[in-house]
């Protein structure tokens, strides 16, 4: 669901876009982080949203996060960079848990 390296955290996620509320779902196929949309998927709106989700919940700098494949795709793979991963895992693993309850 997540790569680390030194200079980057890349995350998979499978974004519902359309949804009553932007927020995480939970897990996807045991393989993404499911994350549902308010914003349409057109002309990149869901796109921009969800990097302003992700801004908010990792609280990192939009720029340090951009997506590295699957734009036009529910399935994306999204890249922090210049970022402390370990950092970045334990505020995803706390919301996991948040959700689950």
């Amino acid at each position: 669901m997540w790569q680390k390296n030194e200079n980057a955290f890349i995350l998979s996620v499978r974004v519902l876009p359309n949804a009553k509320r932007t927020g995480i779902e939970g897990i996807w196929n045991n393989s993404a982080l499911k994350i549902a949309l308010h914003a349409p998927a057109v002309d990149g709106k869901a796109n921009k949203a969800l990097i302003d989700f992700l801004s908010d919940v990792f609280h990192v700098k939009k720029r340090d996060i951009f997506i590295l494949s699957g734009e036009t795709s529910r399935e994306k793979k999204v890249c922090f960079q210049n970022v402390a991963s370990e950092e970045l895992e334990k505020i995803l693993l706390n919301q996991l848990n948040k959700n689950k309850l």
